[in-house]
């Protein structure tokens, strides 16, 4: 795997163009189905309504106090502390300003969507509390922002000891992290399935955009330190 670190950066270059496009393309087949009301958006209603039916309170409370964590009022804090910390405790204000970027993006692409599709949210009789959610539900705020977090984090801090176990143990934790905050929306019947399954390929067009800007930047370092130590004759 040392290519990715140091002797392949062009060509990881173009795992993050496999990225954005595999991302894309995710989304835009969800987007169709949310349109045509078939293929994955079938299973839209069957799913909430299986979810609500097998409610109970100890599981509202652990998934709520996740879902609270996920929203816009926590995780901007999470990610600003983050932030902060990755750039002046470790000095890397690179990785910092990217997971920084990445969010931001996210943001903006998450809200864009949702008012150019405008798909009402479930309804409020399925909503364990009614009327906290006032913007339209397609995709899900909160999944683009875990699944963009995890996502990139786990890529910032694996690229710099790309090892398979290392890869194996972020990818677990990035689908058990993104999966519980995905559920809590599905569970406490603020989302469709189709909402949180958009925002994750979403998420994953943001990583690769990600990818592409740090192994061009490597690239480029690369090449300078090539130079550098060739030797003159």
């Amino acid at each position: 795997m040392g290519w990715v670190r140091d002797r392949g950066p062009k060509v990881a270059v173009w795992v993050g163009v496999l990225l954005v496009a595999i991302g894309t393309a995710g989304f835009v087949g969800v987007l169709d189905g949310v349109r045509e009301a078939d293929d994955l958006a079938s299973l839209d209603k069957p799913v909430l309504t299986a979810l609500v039916a097998g409610r109970s309170e100890a599981l509202t409370l652990v998934l709520t106090v996740i879902t609270t964590i996920a929203g816009p009022t926590v995780l901007p804090v999470i990610v600003l502390v983050g932030a902060l910390v990755w750039g002046l405790v470790r000095k890397r204000w690179w990785q910092a300003g990217l997971l920084a970027a990445a969010m931001i993006v996210s943001t903006i692409v998450s809200v864009a969507i949702k008012n150019i599709v405008a798909r009402p949210r479930p309804p409020v009789d399925t909503m364990t509390v009614a009327g906290v959610e006032s913007t339209y539900s397609f995709p899900s705020g909160h999944t683009i922002g875990a699944a963009t977090l995890l996502l990139v984090v786990g890529y910032l801090a694996w690229v710099r000891r790309p090892v398979w176990g290392s890869l194996v143990r972020w990818l677990l934790i990035i689908a058990l992290g993104t999966f519980v905050v995905a559920l809590s929306r599905l569970y406490l019947g603020y989302h469709f399935l189709t909402d949180v399954t958009a925002s994750i390929a979403l998420a994953v067009a943001v990583l690769g955009g990600v990818v592409i800007v740090d192994r061009r930047r490597a690239a480029r370092a690369a090449k300078v330190t090539a130079a550098a130590v060739k030797p003159t004759t």
